[in-house]
C-alpha cells in the first residue's frame, strides 16, 4: 500500500495553474537578466527600440567579439583587477568573520548572562543604521589613522555588516545541535580539543559553509562602504559597475560588467545546492 502511494505521489503531475504560477515566478526572477543578455550581444540598441536595431552577428566583420565582451576582456576595463580585489577582500573578510563569530555564536547559543538580549539587539544595529552614515563616520576616523584607501580599511568596514549575519546563522546552528554528543565524547575521555575537532566542527560544518558562502556573497556586493574607504585607489566589481552606470544609462559594456558581477552569486548558489542539503547534517561525522 505504501509503495503504491509513493508511486502515485511521484507520478503526480502539476496542474495547468501550478505550471503557469511557477513560470510567472521564474519570469519575475529571471526577467531582469534578459535585457542584460540582449544588450551584451547587441551591436546597436538605442531608445525607443524594443529590440536592438543591429545585432553583433550582423557586424562580425567589424567586431570579432560582441562590444560588451570585447570591452570586458580588454585590460582597459579593469574587470580582472576588480575581480581579483573582490575575491581577495571577500575571502579575507569571510575567514576573519568565522574566527570572530564561531566562539561568539557558541556563547550566545548556550550561555545565559545579564544583558544578553541587549547585546543581541545592538548586534543588529549595523543592519539598521544606513551604510552612508556608517561610511562617513568611519571615513573621518580612517583618514586620521591612515587606513583610508587601503585593503585593511576596506576589510574592516566589510566586517561591520557581515558579522551580524554570520553570528545569527552560527547561533541557530549551535542551538539546533545541542550538547548531547559533546558530553558523551567527554564522558568517553575525549579532551576539549578532540571534542571540538572530531565532534563539534564536523557537525557544524554545513552551517559553517553556509555562513561562509553567505558572508562572502554579502562582502562581494558591498558598494557604498567600499566606495568610501577605497577612495578610488582600490576598485571592486560593485564600484566598477557604479562608475559605468552613474550617468543613468546602460550601455553594452555596463551590461557585460553586470553579468560578470552576478557570476560569484551563481557559483555560490550552485555550491550551496550541491553541498548544503539536509542530508549533509547526517554526514557530519564523516563517512
Amino acid at each position: 500500500m505504501a509503495r503504491r502511494q509513493i508511486k502515485a505521489a511521484l507520478n503526480t503531475r502539476l496542474s495547468t495553474f501550478q505550471k503557469i504560477y511557477l513560470l510567472l515566478i521564474a519570469g519575475f526572477i529571471l526577467g531582469p537578466f534578459i535585457p542584460l543578455l540582449i544588450q551584451s550581444f547587441a551591436f546597436r540598441w538605442a531608445w525607443p527600440d524594443m529590440l536592438p536595431s543591429t545585432w553583433w552577428l550582423e557586424q562580425r566583420e567589424k567586431s570579432l567579439l560582441p562590444l560588451a565582451w570585447d570591452y570586458v576582456l580588454s585590460p582597459y576595463s579593469r574587470v580582472w583587477e576588480a575581480t581579483v580585489n573582490t575575491v581577495f577582500i571577500g575571502t579575507v573578510v569571510t575567514v576573519i568573520c568565522l574566527a570572530i563569530c564561531l566562539p561568539a555564536a557558541r556563547v550566545l547559543a548556550r550561555e545565559k548572562f545579564r544583558g544578553k538580549a541587549a547585546f543581541e539587539f545592538f548586534l543588529s544595529m549595523p543592519l539598521i543604521v544606513p551604510e552612508a552614515a556608517i561610511g562617513i563616520a568611519l571615513l573621518m576616523i580612517f583618514i586620521k589613522l591612515g587606513l583610508a584607501g587601503s585593503y585593511i580599511g576596506i576589510i574592516i568596514v566589510h566586517l561591520i555588516p557581515t558579522i551580524p549575519y554570520m553570528i545569527r546563522m552560527l547561533t541557530a546552528v549551535y542551538q539546533g545541535l545541542g550538547r548531547d554528543f559533546e558530553e558523551q565524547a567527554m564522558i568517553l575521555g575525549a579532551s576539549r580539543w578532540q571534542v571540538m575537532r572530531l565532534v563539534t566542527l564536523p557537525m557544524l560544518l554545513p552551517g559553517v559553509v553556509a555562513g561562509a558562502l553567505f558572508t562572502f556573497l554579502v562582502s562581494t556586493n558591498i558598494f557604498l562602504l567600499t566606495f568610501f574607504m577605497g577612495q578610488g585607489k582600490i576598485i571592486t566589481l560593485p564600484t566598477l559597475l557604479f562608475s559605468k552606470i552613474a550617468g543613468g544609462t546602460l550601455d553594452a559594456s555596463a551590461a557585460g560588467i553586470t553579468l560578470v558581477v552576478t557570476i560569484p552569486g551563481i557559483i555560490l548558489l550552485l555550491i550551496t545546492e550541491r553541498f548544503i542539503k539536509e542530508e549533509a547534517f547526517g554526514k557530519g561525522f564523516g563517512n
